[in-house]
């Protein structure tokens, strides 16, 4: 797939262009909320400073996100701007997934690591601070919609064995139809959340933790 496809947003497009690849070093394209930080714990503070909470009835942010006044469902317009703001002022605050950061800095010595994450590009320049912070210094493409035409972009670029890792199951048939070469692992960081949903049906693999995560990559991913 070319960088020129109309399913590759622009700006997703400007940003893989300026990732550098070393030819045949294998790729982990990781995703960052409930991967590598704890998107729902922030997300349950945030509201509760708002007289909202999550039901906990599904997966769905929709009809889950309710006032506690009258435990009504939070309106679908209203959704949006609502997580946009919590985009806006939590990003930069979220606590980071147990072992993501050590299992990175191991799996990095061998391997090209991006985090590709679904943030508005509003809150970019705070999650790439937060990366820092917590020791993920890599490099990080903010995406818009599905991640298949992004995933199949940066194999593109890197020629290289590659690993996906997201929460989202349809993110995992976006990568499936555009790049089916890339092995796909389904993780969800909070076992709250993980408990709702079973594994991804076009993940390769579901994994439960990071150390988890960590073996599976490594007996993936062999330098060329």
């Amino acid at each position: 797939m070319s960088d020129q496809t109309p399913l590759l947003p622009a700006s997703v497009a400007e940003q893989i262009a300026g990732l550098t690849f070393t030819s045949g070093q294998p790729l982990i394209i990781v995703d960052a909320d409930e991967v590598l930080f704890y998107f729902m714990r922030g997300l349950e503070v945030f509201l509760a400073g708002r007289d909202l909470y999550f039901n906990w009835a599904s997966y769905a942010l929709y009809g889950n996100i309710r006032q506690r006044q009258d435990d009504m469902p939070v309106a679908a317009e209203l959704l949006h701007p609502l997580l946009q703001r919590f985009f806006a002022e939590a990003t930069e605050d979220l606590e980071p997934v147990d072992g993501a950061a050590a299992a990175l800095a191991a799996l990095s010595e061998t391997n090209r690591v991006v985090v590709l994450s679904n943030v508005p590009m509003a809150a970019r320049e705070a999650r790439l601070r937060a990366l820092r912070r917590h020791g993920m210094d890599f490099p990080l493409v903010a995406n818009s919609g599905p991640k298949g035409p992004a995933v199949a972009s940066l194999i593109e670029r890197a020629t290289a064995p590659a690993v996906f890792i997201d929460d989202i199951p349809h993110n995992h048939s976006s990568v499936a139809q555009l790049a089916p070469a890339v092995h796909r692992l389904h993780f969800i960081a909070d076992p709250r959340l993980a408990a709702l949903l079973g594994p991804a049906a076009d993940s390769h693999h579901r994994a439960e933790s990071w150390p988890d995560l960590q073996r599976l990559i490594t007996s993936l991913l062999v330098p060329a």
